[in-house]
């Protein structure tokens, strides 16, 4: 059975709660990510804030420079465990409009995985079995 710790992306790109809004915005940006976990100083899982989260600050009139990821991140985000299998993780995907979730162990971040994730692993599966096949 694969498992979330065989994909998942283990240096992960997080955020605090006291993270300005701003500079949050500016790592999805520079990383090319939808979303970006946000953690505590012991790196437990505390949520997430994603580029739908921060869309709406188009309208807004308060600086970015004040606003912190508090205001706008989702708590209590879905993650599965580093042991999950990549069945289930795909079944979330297929029924659910998220790109990525959180990979904990005991609470805390331990890596990430998203959709591109899957898709590149299924790549390697299939190519392996075709070339296994062949042989």
């Amino acid at each position: 059975m694969f498992t979330a710790e065989e994909i998942m992306t283990k240096d992960v790109i997080s955020v605090t709660r006291e993270t300005p809004i701003r500079e949050a915005m500016e790592l999805m940006l520079q990383h090319r990510i939808s979303g970006l976990p946000v953690v505590d100083n012991q790196m437990n899982l505390l949520g997430i804030i994603s580029e739908k989260d921060v869309v709406g600050l188009l309208y807004d009139t308060e600086s970015l420079e004040t606003q912190k990821v508090r205001n706008f991140m989702t708590e209590r985000a879905i993650h599965f465990d580093i042991d999950d299998s990549l069945i289930d993780i795909c079944d979330f995907f297929s029924k659910n409009l998220f790109r990525r979730v959180p990979i904990t162990s005991d609470g805390k971040l331990v890596g990430i995985v998203s959709v591109p994730d899957i898709i590149d692993y299924t790549l390697k599966i299939k190519q392996e079995k075709e070339h296994t096949k062949s042989v």
